[in-house]
């Protein structure tokens, strides 16, 4: 007796619906075992981690602006998932993309950034770096698995580490701010070099924004555009693809290019916004968070939304936690990893169906 997979013949609305909300009530039932086991209350576990946030109006900022990161890394994730092309290093990508927007800052400290002429262009030109110095990294795992055929599964991973790693040393060398008492931080940016925030003396700032943007814009491609057509296409039935003329080599630059675009983008915003400063870590796992935020949206633009402000609620629950039930920190990363195995295999049940065969008819 053996266990097969066999492929659904059609898919339903109900089950592409129902998968990732059933996968994230199990996540939430495993998560509750797990915080009984540490001897705590489940249910108060619950409304720290979900409910509590939801009830004032700064933390329900705070959720908006960790979700800003998350939404943005994952629609450009889903470019290259519908593409059957796997970037799983977009962790790198936004460090670098931070990195790149996060240098302008500090050689315009002073300077433009100080109200001179022309200070109004540093935050573009900072977007725009960011987002050029996530793309370029991204080309180098597409351009060696198209050159070459090296698997950029390995390679986006293993270049994470060099990012961190370039980004520590300068924030300890070149980048380091001379009047810093040698802590390793770059100068403060000036307000010139800082994200307009949305609502005055507020944590809202324009890079919420500028995730709605890609939402919005990700949406019309996948809908409207012989581009996202030929992404799908791709994905979905590649032997199709080579037929009607469309290039697997040049589809994998693109959506990697798109991909660490977006990255890097979501990283500056991070240095920009956020932080102010370059600092030796500016993300706590929003690359690899991502990917489970890509999956559980269902790849869809808005269903990455409503799943980015799902896991950044668990970001601002997590940090509740720790000081309402003394709960470790990790915890939170501990739910979002059993939350991405139980995506995965919600959407095998909604792929596959489940046959026994028995032995006498392998």
């Amino acid at each position: 007796m053996r266990i097969d997979l066999e492929p659904r013949a059609g898919r339903s609305l109900a089950l592409d619906i129902g998968a990732p909300a059933g996968a994230l009530a199990f996540a939430i039932l495993l998560g509750g075992i797990v915080v009984w086991l540490l001897g705590k209350s489940p249910a108060q576990a619950f409304m720290v981690y979900f409910v509590q946030p939801l009830m004032e109006g700064w933390s329900l900022q705070e959720v908006a602006v960790k979700a800003c990161p998350l939404v943005l890394i994952a629609v450009g994730l889903s470019f290259c998932y519908r593409a059957n092309v796997w970037n799983i290093g977009a962790e790198g990508q936004f460090v670098i993309g931070g990195l790149c927007g996060g240098w302008l800052g500090v050689v315009t400290h002073g300077g433009a950034g100080q109200g001179a002429i022309g200070g109004w262009w540093i935050v573009p030109a900072m977007l725009l770096l960011g987002a050029l110095g996530g793309a370029l990294y991204a080309m180098l795992p597409a351009l060696l698995r198209v050159w070459l055929g090296v698997s950029e599964i390995l390679t986006s991973l293993m270049l994470v580490y060099i990012a961190e790693l370039g980004l520590d040393y300068l924030v300890r060398g070149a980048l380091r701010d001379p009047k810093g008492f040698n802590f390793p931080q770059s100068v403060t940016f000036d307000d010139a070099a800082r994200l307009p925030f949305l609502a005055e003396g507020e944590r809202l700032h324009a890079g919420v924004a500028l995730a709605l943007l890609a939402v919005a814009a990700a949406a019309f491609v996948f809908a409207r555009s012989r581009f996202g057509f030929e992404v799908r296409l791709v994905g979905e039935a590649p032997r199709a693809a080579r037929f009607a003329g469309f290039s697997d080599a040049r589809l994998t630059i693109a959506v990697f290019a798109i991909s660490g675009a977006l990255a890097g983008l979501a990283g500056i915003c991070e240095v920009s916004g956020q932080i102010g400063q370059l600092v030796p870590t500016i993300s706590p796992g929003y690359g690899f968070t991502a990917i489970i935020v890509a999956f559980l949206g269902r790849l869809s633009p808005f269903g990455i939304l409503l799943a980015g402000l799902v896991l950044a609620l668990t970001y601002i629950g997590g940090e509740a936690a720790q000081v309402a039930l003394k709960l470790p920190n990790d915890m939170t990363r501990a739910f979002q990893g059993i939350l991405l195995m139980c995506v995965l295999m919600a959407d095998a049940a909604a792929r596959y169906k489940i046959r026994l065969v028995s032995g006498s008819g392998a």
